[in-house]
């Protein structure tokens, strides 16, 4: 996929970005750090980081199904689902909304969900960018 010079530095850009929080996620398994660290919650963060990550780099180089960018939104929107009630918790409970702690103290899940979210609705603005480029740049390709 011929993209211009400036998506491709985003898009390069991009898989730094969601490689690095996918590299970071592996940190949630260490009961040093976290209060009952569950393996499973860490890896599918992981894939979830590292599939959007992977996106970024694939089309650099070729186009990909749409479903693929289907399938990556819905998992954002799921993701952003999950973790909202804790951002809701930490906008309006009682306690003083904050995303810093620490640790991930089992007392006081609504930080982690609030970072949970954020990362969800980031990756989703990635899927949304990604989706508008196969839009604009595709068919051009296509048609050359």
């Amino acid at each position: 996929m011929a993209l211009p010079l400036p998506l491709r530095i985003l898009n390069v850009l991009g898989f730094l970005l969601f490689a690095t929080f996918s590299w970071v996620q592996r940190n949630d398994i260490d009961p040093k750090i976290y209060y009952e660290p569950s393996s499973l919650d860490a890896a599918q963060w992981l894939l979830f980081y590292g599939l959007i990550a992977v996106l970024f780099l694939v089309v650099l180089f070729r186009p990909f199904p749409r479903w693929l960018l289907i399938v990556a939104g819905l998992a954002c929107l799921i993701e952003m689902g999950r973790s909202a009630p804790g951002l809701w918790e930490n906008l309006f409970g009682d306690r003083p909304f904050t995303m810093m702690q620490e640790s991930m103290a089992g007392d006081d899940p609504r930080v982690e969900l609030t970072r949970e979210f954020f990362g969800a609705l980031l990756a989703f603005g990635a899927v949304a960018l990604l989706w508008w480029e196969r839009k604009r740049i595709l068919p051009r390709t296509a048609a050359a």
